[in-house]
């Protein structure tokens, strides 16, 4: 299981641009941490989620 904002799911061994794709979120707009380190746009498709891992996926909301 990983922990994706407080929830666990099922998604150990999908990339984070897989699970990045069964989501809502708009991947220009969001950034993603996993276990504390930030994870660069360049690495969603080389970034394997593993048991025990625990993401944060932020969107940025615009507005004055």
């Amino acid at each position: 299981m990983v922990k994706v904002n407080g929830v666990e799911m099922d998604i150990a061994g999908k990339t984070v641009a897989e699970y990045l794709t069964t989501t809502n979120y708009d991947p220009k707009r969001i950034a993603v941490e996993r276990n504390g380190d930030i994870v660069f746009k360049s690495q969603y498709d080389a970034t394997v989620l593993e048991e025990g891992d625990s993401i944060e996926v932020v969107s940025f909301v615009g507005g004055g």
